[in-house]
């Protein structure tokens, strides 16, 4: 049975650092922001442990402990949260729909993204029961955690490159995985690995499973030319293949990369629709830090807050 649609001046969907300081600052404006969280509430800081790079938190603080601080502030100053997911848009007209998984009609004045992006795993089951004891996909988030470690790093890309990279300042050796016989990073990220003395690459090497109970020990591996396989002692073990940005509904609606990350409109969150406007991981895929992702949220909420003053709805 169809519910009658409801209207509001300002939606957001997704809730992490983006999605709640979004509806801080939309708040804040008089917006009255509604939130959906969709399945993750609080994003990928809901699978981390230690943050210790987010200011304000001079001794640290657990992800999801710092997502609930962001969660009641935002609704400190009367954003509505609901633990939904939306699952579907109609960006055709000037009023913006969207659909929750109930089937419940949104008609939104504007409409922020933050529905982040997912790190892709390998597909090991010892990857997740080590997930936060040795197993991260960030090295710039828990790379401080590990130094003076042996660690591994698997991936051939640009992202793998980078990750080695930093760790190898901060370990005295990382062992990087690459599970073909050649990179598929960028020249010039290829040459600071090589020129990095304490990154060996492992070429043709595939994990097979992660060792350790409490903490990560080693990895498993197996060489596809050799047909060996070998035990690599490490403390910890960084997935470097990717993220796949969670955009999935806006494909046909808004303007995106071939991996799905969305286009921003240079120096703002807009989009190609107006009053459509895109925030954290789900259009950044150079720095996906948390505070970063917080930045352009708030950043989201001031562009919304501006096309509402310009069509007279506020």
């Amino acid at each position: 049975m169809a519910t009658t649609p409801e209207h509001v001046k300002c939606l957001i969907i997704g809730a992490g650092p983006a999605g709640y300081t979004a509806a801080v600052y939309a708040a804040r404006a008089n917006l009255s922001p509604v939130l959906y969280t969709g399945k993750e509430p609080g994003g990928q800081l809901m699978i981390t442990t230690d943050v210790e790079n987010f200011p304000g938190y001079p001794d640290g603080i657990m992800g999801p402990e710092m997502m609930e601080d962001f969660r009641k502030q935002a609704e400190r100053f009367g954003t509505e949260v609901r633990y939904e997911l939306i699952e579907k848009v109609d960006f055709t007209g000037p009023v913006h729909k969207a659909w929750t998984e109930s089937g419940h009609e949104i008609q939104a004045d504007s409409i922020i993204i933050a529905t982040g992006a997912s790190a892709k795993w390998i597909g090991l089951e010892s990857e997740q029961t080590l997930m936060n004891k040795g197993v991260s996909a960030c090295a710039v988030c828990d790379g401080f955690f590990f130094r003076g470690k042996e660690v591994a790093v698997v991936g051939g890309g640009d992202t793998a490159a980078e990750e080695a990279t930093y760790l190898s300042k901060l370990c005295p050796k990382v062992h990087l995985l690459v599970r073909r016989d050649e990179m598929r990073a960028s020249k010039i990220m290829q040459e600071r690995v090589s020129n990095t003395p304490n990154i060996e690459v492992h070429w043709n090497t595939e994990p097979r499973e992660i060792l350790g109970g409490d903490h990560v020990t080693g990895v498993r591996v197996w060489n596809k030319v050799t047909r060996q396989e070998s035990v690599i002692p490490v403390e910890g073990f960084f997935v470097a293949i990717g993220h796949k940005p969670n955009t999935d509904i806006f494909m046909g609606w808004l303007d995106m990369e071939d991996s799905g990350y969305l286009i921003t409109q240079p120096g703002s969150t807009r989009t190609n629709i107006p009053g459509v406007f895109a925030s954290g991981d789900a259009q950044d895929h150079v720095y996906r830090q948390a505070v970063t992702a917080a930045g352009t949220g708030c950043m989201a909420a001031l562009d919304a807050e501006r096309y509402l003053v310009e069509k007279g709805i506020v």
